[in-house]
Formats: structure tokens, C-alpha cells, sequence
């Protein structure tokens, strides 16, 4: 099985990679000029050169059985730039398939709970929800998901929905447990989330590509548990042993907040496009197609994957 994997030099991304190999997948990875590859060393990959923003730079996408697209942007320095990446870099990856690949078995995208938007009842968003992202980067994301909507007649496929993923690698939550370390955290009251550790959604990512009930569907995907801001602090907070004060922050400060923060960090998971999400209290998904089509059963909760990562965190460093 000959498997290409688009952002593979990423957080999630490197994590499939090992993942496929240890599957017995041929993966090579399409990577740009500038890419680090420092996640990819020691694995036996073949790279190809290209960016998926700029189609002519794509190389030639025959002789794949399954392109997992993952290269894309948590954060962005402006929203040109989000779309460019998110949203025209999957109609290029996805015309290039099309061009060269016609015994493709299946494309997959993944894209993001933020195309979908969060739930406004309080109920855990489902597939078949009429799609309301609130940030540019969801936007973006669902933007990519019409592009492989758009040739579903041509092109086998499954889009991703994930939740907040977190693991080892992961830099955007690193913010949240350096906050936890200094021994504060911002709080703006109760709110709910899904996450889902890595290691499990790359499981999830390479069962939809083989299983027949995959083909053709949207899946969200977290860990089947709904999380409270108190219960992702608790996890952190007991990942580092320490308990850190929670420093109430209205809501109306929050766009202020990000403002500043991208005056002053530049491109950063805290800025003005992630607090659109953040005023938001429930990013909650059903998981149960996933569950019930693919046997989806994620195994880590979040107070064992939060001390893992918070463990790879100070081997490396990082912490």
C-alpha cells in the first residue's frame, strides 16, 4: 500500500507517518523547500518537493493508493493567508489528484470541528449539522472540504472532523501548560470541549481510509467525552503537580486580548481569529458514526494523555 501524506512534517502529521509505517504503508511525504524535517529523521520515507498553495509546484500524484491531506494552518499571519493555505491549497492538491490518479482507493482530508462550528444548544455537533464556522480558520477549513465535496463523483474520499487534538509536538496547547506551570490561567467561566489525544486520531485517520464505510463520509472524531474548562485545567494541573489561580476574564475583554497579543507575538495561537472561537462555550461533537460505521474506539482520557505530553514537554525542553 502506497500511502502520500501532505503536512507530514507537523504535529499530526508526523505522528500518521510513523503510524502508517508501522501499518506497513510505503509513505512519501510531500513537503516544501523550507519544511523542518526533524520528525521525519530515521524514518524510512521517500519525500517529494512541492506546496499544495501553489499548484504548479506540485509534482506528479500517480502510483498513491490513499493521500492523506493534512498540510494546513492553526494560525495564521492574516486571513489572505488562511485560505491560501487551508482553502486553495486542497482544490490544488485535489485537482492534482484528479490529473494524474485515477485508481486512487481514497483521498482523505483532514479538516477541523471549527468548519463545522460550535453547538449553539449545547448539544454535541453531529455530521449532518448545517456547518457555522465562527473563525477564519474554520472558514478556511470548510472552504477545503467543498473542494473535495466538489469531485466526489471523481475522487473517493472521507473528510476528518477532528476536536482539540493534543500530544506530544503539539506547540499551540503548549501555551495552555506553560500558563499552568507560571502558576496562572486565564478563565472566562464554564465552558465545554471535546479533545482527543493523537495517538487516537491518527488510529481513527488510517481506519477511515481502509474501511468501506469510510468512503464517502464526513466522521467527527474525539474521545467520546465532554470536558469542562475546570476538568482541562484539573488534567494539566495534575500533569505538572501544581495548582494554578484562575483569573476571571469577561468576555468582552477577550477580543481585546487578542489584539494585543497579536501586536505583540505576531502569529500565535492567541490572537483575534482563535478568540472568535474561544467566546464560544461548547465545542462538543457526537462521535457515534464514527463509532458505529468505523469501530472508532479512542483509548486515552485526558488526565493520561495531559501528563504524557506534559512528560515529552520537559524531555525535550519544551517546558
Amino acid at each position: 500500500m502506497k500511502a502520500l501524506v501532505t503536512g507530514a512534517t507537523g504535529f499530526i502529521g508526523s505522528h500518521l507517518t510513523a503510524a502508517l509505517l508501522r501499518e506497513g504503508f510505503e509513505v512519501t511525504c510531500l513537503v516544501r523547500k523550507s519544511s523542518n524535517a526533524r520528525y521525519l529523521e530515521g524514518l524510512d520515507v521517500s519525500l517529494l518537493t512541492g506546496d499544495c498553495s501553489d499548484y504548479e509546484s506540485l509534482p506528479g500524484m500517480g502510483g498513491f493508493d490513499y493521500v492523506f491531506h493534512l498540510a494546513g494552518l492553526t494560525k495564521a499571519r492574516s486571513e489572505q493567508e488562511a485560505f491560501l493555505v487551508n482553502d486553495k491549497g486542497t482544490e490544488n492538491l485535489v485537482k492534482a489528484v484528479i490529473r494524474d490518479n485515477a485508481s486512487l482507493k481514497r483521498f482523505v482530508y483532514v479538516s477541523s470541528l471549527a468548519a463545522a462550528g460550535p453547538s449553539l444548544d449545547g448539544k454535541p455537533v453531529s455530521e449532518d449539522v448545517e456547518p457555522g464556522p465562527v473563525s477564519v480558520y474554520g472558514k478556511a477549513k470548510l472552504g477545503g472540504e467543498k473542494h473535495v465535496l466538489a469531485q466526489k463523483e471523481r475522487m473517493p474520499y472521507t473528510i476528518i472532523r477532528p476536536s482539540a487534538i493534543y500530544g506530544p509536538r503539539d506547540s499551540d496547547l503548549l501555551v495552555f501548560f506553560k500558563m499552568v506551570r507560571f502558576g496562572m490561567v486565564p478563565y472566562w467561566g464554564k465552558a465545554c470541549y471535546s479533545f482527543l489525544y493523537v495517538e487516537d486520531l491518527v488510529n481513527g485517520i488510517i481506519l477511515s481510509a481502509l474501511k468501506d464505510e469510510g468512503e464517502g463520509e464526513i466522521f467527527n472524531m474525539s474521545d467520546g467525552s465532554i470536558y469542562s474548562s475546570d476538568d482541562i485545567i484539573d488534567g494539566i494541573s495534575q500533569a505538572l503537580q501544581c495548582v494554578p489561580l484562575k483569573v476571571s476574564v469577561p468576555r468582552f475583554v477577550m477580543p481585546c486580548i487578542g489584539f494585543i497579543a497579536e501586536r505583540f507575538k505576531g502569529c500565535s495561537i492567541v490572537n483575534a481569529d482563535k478568540i472568535r472561537e474561544v467566546r464560544h462555550t461548547h465545542w462538543i461533537c457526537d462521535t457515534n458514526k464514527a463509532v458505529e460505521k468505523l469501530g472508532f474506539s479512542p483509548k486515552i482520557k485526558i488526565k493520561e494523555g495531559a501528563k504524557w505530553t506534559a512528560d515529552w514537554y520537559r524531555i525535550h525542553n519544551w517546558l
